[in-house]
């Protein structure tokens, strides 16, 4: 799926004069409270596999359905049809069209839909596992064939199969992956570049395998694309080798790759682009003490999230309207019953309006969320806090409004 929408698209009231046209002045305050409110809306917490031994949640739509895997395979779960098995497919994507890709058992790429069921998209011979997939239908990963133990990055379709997209400088022996494909079909990763190190690369059908480039040191890394064609990732600096003081980046066809910035520390990674050109991700905060989300735009630059009253944080998604959503050490803290300090960690959603909210957990010490959608629905994982204190898969959904 693409960088989601808010949760409720566009809020909006209408201020009518006495001529029944709108009064824009009156109709924009009322919106811009109305919209705040539903931001700050509390949420009630689903365990979508409840008295399971364990799940995880990997996705969410904008229809609400949910992907992820559990004991017995992969899974996509909705409030309607409840847990559906998807057998060996475990999903690692899901397109708004409910199309979901991932890797078999025996690692292999993998699609299931509800009609034709799972789909193994590699040849005879031929493993890997897919990353991504667009509206389209169009799927990308990373294959590795039986003569290589090296793997390149995929584009796959319905009507033309697996496609090999190749590596940068087309030298051979090294390895490529795709890790984001937008609705144009430009396809987003990173590939080995000879001796030149790990670089991100851009491609499209029209231009091949593009070298992203880096900021100036070995390696970059592209993790995610937007429909503008706006790609984000991290790469290293001048002198630099090591990912550990690498910086995220921006880059666009016209203005090239752009650094992003820390908060005040030596690296900073970015996970997730939004529509609007919204990026998000961590970054270390002065004198690298910890690491606390941020949210950057063009306009204000990084934006330091905070956290939920602990050391650290980190953003791993967010949808079209700004909503970020993550995990973030809280203030509590106790202890095991060996005497090992416990760091309670909660997912949370950000919104401007709102700040940062804890939304809890299933009755353990730990939750994490991973992704947003257009509805304002956030994915992710609990512990349970039962005696076996399993991980069960979880839907945050938004409830009444707090103005």
């Amino acid at each position: 799926m693409n960088r989601c929408n808010m949760a409720v698209l566009v809020a909006f009231l209408l201020a009518c004069g006495p001529s029944g046209s709108a009064d824009p002045g009156i109709a924009s305050q009322r919106s811009d409270a109305f919209s705040s409110a539903r931001r700050c809306a509390k949420f009630r917490m689903i365990d979508l596999d409840p008295g399971g031994a364990g799940s995880h949640a990997q996705a969410v739509n904008a229809a609400g359905q949910v992907v992820g895997f559990n004991q017995d395979g992969g899974f996509s779960w909705t409030k309607e049809g409840g847990m559906i098995k998807l057998g060996t497919c475990s999903p690692a994507a899901l397109s708004e069209r409910g199309q979901v890709v991932g890797s078999l058992d025996n690692f292999q790429p993998c699609s299931w839909t509800k009609e034709g069921g799972v789909v193994d998209l590699a040849p005879p011979g031929t493993g890997g596992y897919a990353t991504a997939v667009n509206d389209r239908g169009q799927v990308v990963g990373f294959a590795v064939s039986a003569s290589s133990h090296l793997g390149h990055a995929f584009l796959w379709t319905k009507r033309g199969g697996m496609v090999d997209l190749g590596t940068l400088n087309g030298i051979d022996g090294i390895s490529s992956i795709a890790m984001a494909i937008n609705e144009r079909g430009q396809v987003v990763g990173y590939s080995s570049a000879g001796d030149v190190g790990t670089h991100a690369f851009s491609w499209t059908r029209e231009e091949g395998m593009r070298d992203l480039g880096t900021l100036g040191g070995v390696n970059s890394f592209a993790v995610a694309v937007n429909a503008k064609g706006q790609v984000v990732g991290s790469s290293t600096l001048d002198g630099d080798v090591f990912t550990t003081t690498a910086h995220a980046f921006l880059w666009t066809k016209k203005g090239g790759m752009i650094d992003l910035g820390t908060l005040g520390g030596s690296w900073s990674f970015a996970a997730a682009v939004n529509e609007r050109g919204q990026v998000v991700g961590s970054s270390a905060i002065a004198g690298d003490a910890a690491a606390h989300s941020f949210s950057w735009t063009k306009e204000g630059g990084m934006v330091d999230l905070g956290t939920l009253g602990g050391a650290d944080s980190g953003a791993s998604g967010l949808n079209d309207e700004g909503q970020v959503v993550g995990t973030s050490d809280v203030l509590d803290q106790g202890a095991s019953a060996s005497g090992v300090p416990i760091i309670p960690r909660h997912a949370f959603s950000w919104t401007e309006e709102c700040g940062m909210t804890d939304l809890g957990t299933l009755g353990g010490t730990v939750s994490m969320a991973y992704g947003v959608n257009a509805r304002g629905q956030v994915v992710g994982d609990s512990l349970t806090g039962a005696a076996d204190n399993q991980i069960h898969a979880t839907l945050w959904e938004p409830q009444h409004s707090v103005p």
